[in-house]
């Protein structure tokens, strides 16, 4: 009897994963909560447009168009159920919604491809009407073909920063800014680990110089200091502090935040998976092998979900974890096609580092937070009323603070305010932020529907 094998997600690691299988005979259950393939970064365009991939994608259409074009040579030899969300984990089986329809899926080899969601800290005013994450803009333009404002700042740090706000550029909307808090110094220093994908960093040259010949701002090594405007109209500018220790604000109506990427993980932690705490970009990440066995038996892991290495090592990962999980099955693949993967991942590893290095997570801004800074926009709790847990009811622990603040208890689970959330506690307690923790995740992941009808197990389809 053929395994029950199930990947979670339908991005470059979740399509190249299922690919390898089907190649070896084995169909999975591919599972993904949206209504077409590509993930993220090669989101599909909703039915009826018909933007081509070069508007759509820009320097990577080639590679959109190779995945889009392997996905639909698939569809007839998977088990694919789009719409879908996975909001629990149980007894080796997946609980699912879609439509309204709750299923229990159940699982011999569970495949986690689950992508990464956007990085933020807090920033007085980013509650405003009007804030939008990156990753929530770049939705916006790729999916409805629409600006978040007549009049964008794109502020934060990262490749995506660069990147979203060139697309935009391209797409006829006006940036007024792009405020980046990383300095040039630091991109100097991480060059040597950035040149082990040359071509990867010429593009990213060449986006900064295209914001430039359009006339946009570009201001490098900022402090945020407030998201300006009302509850009434939302935002009207942000004043910063540039990188000679000026003041300054910019105009604007909308704006975009973000720095770089974090793993979504939650699933993983509902499979109780060991994590470690990775110094080098602060924050915890899944304890993995070299082939991304996680520590629970039979769940594995890989894409940004695993490490934030970028869709090239998505699409090597999702081939190599494929190859795990048929090795752990009696069907190994070559010794060679196994070492093609881990090398050009370790080349990726290298660069990833190096990004780290050029564009840190800015955690000292956690410091300059006033108490009256909302950290958790879900339930409207401030940096002061955090700060107040701490020092008042002594809790020096992610979970802890979140029973005494709510912290992290809306919508969003924590996805957008635990990492500044953990930064201010362990300001406030004068620990390592490594010893606070992490937010453990909680079933339902996602807000399910009250109306939520049960059907039996289903298991995959033939």
């Amino acid at each position: 009897m053929e395994p029950n094998v199930i990947i979670v997600g339908a991005g470059p690691a979740g399509t190249r994963c299922a690919q390898i299988l089907v190649s070896q005979g084995i169909r999975p259950i591919l599972i993904d909560e949206n209504s077409r393939d590509g993930g993220q970064i090669y989101r599909r365009q909703p039915p009826g447009f018909k933007r081509s991939y070069n508007e759509l994608y820009g320097t990577e259409a080639d590679k959109a168009l190779a995945l889009h074009r392997s996905f639909d040579t698939l569809r007839t030899q998977i088990d694919y159920r789009p719409d879908t969300q996975v909001w629990g984990i149980s007894d080796n089986a997946l609980q699912t919604q879609c439509k309204g329809v709750q299923q229990s899926v159940p699982f011999d080899k569970l495949i986690l491809c689950t992508g990464a969601t956007d990085r933020l800290m807090p920033v007085k005013g980013w509650n405003l009407a009007g804030t939008y994450s990156l990753g929530g803009a770049q939705i916006a333009l790729k999916a409805q073909a629409v600006s978040i404002g007549h009049k964008v700042v794109f502020m934060g740090s990262g490749p995506l920063l660069y990147l979203v706000a060139a697309q935009y550029v391209k797409a006829g909307a006006e940036v007024a800014a792009v405020l980046d808090t990383s300095p040039m110094t630091l991109r100097l220093a991480a060059l040597p680990k950035m040149l082990a994908r040359p071509g990867v960093m010429l593009t990213g040259m060449r986006l900064m110089l295209s914001l430039k010949q359009a006339g946009v701002a570009l201001h490098m090594g900022i402090k945020p200091r407030e998201i300006l405007g009302d509850a009434l109209n939302g935002v009207s500018g942000v004043a910063f502090t540039d990188g000679n220790g000026k003041a300054q604000r910019v105009d604007c109506d909308a704006l975009a935040l973000g720095y770089h990427l974090r793993p979504e993980t939650q699933l993983a932690d509902l499979a109780h998976c060991q994590f470690e705490f990775e110094a080098a970009t602060r924050q915890w990440v899944l304890s993995l092998d070299q082939n991304y066995r996680t520590s629970t038996l039979n769940v594995y892991a890989a894409g940004d979900g695993a490490r934030v290495q970028g869709a090239d090592a998505a699409e090597a990962a999702g081939r190599l974890v494929a190859a795990t999980v048929l090795h752990d099955i009696g069907r190994p693949l070559s010794d060679a096609f196994i070492a093609q993967q881990q090398s050009a991942l370790a080349t990726l590893e290298r660069f990833r580092l190096g990004l780290a290095q050029a564009f840190p997570w800015p955690s000292q801004q956690a410091a300059d937070l006033p108490d009256d800074a909302i950290v958790c926009r879900c339930e409207a709790i401030s940096a002061g009323e955090l700060r107040g847990v701490v020092r008042q009811k002594g809790a020096c622990e992610a979970n802890r603070a979140k029973a005494f603040s709510r912290v992290g208890m809306g919508r969003c689970q924590g996805r957008y305010c635990a990492q500044a959330g953990a930064e201010i506690i362990a300001l406030a307690a004068e620990v390592p932020v490594e010893q606070v923790g992490r937010l453990r995740g909680q079933a339902p992941v996602r807000p399910l529907t009250i109306a939520l009808q049960s059907e039996p197990a289903v298991e995959n389809a033939t």
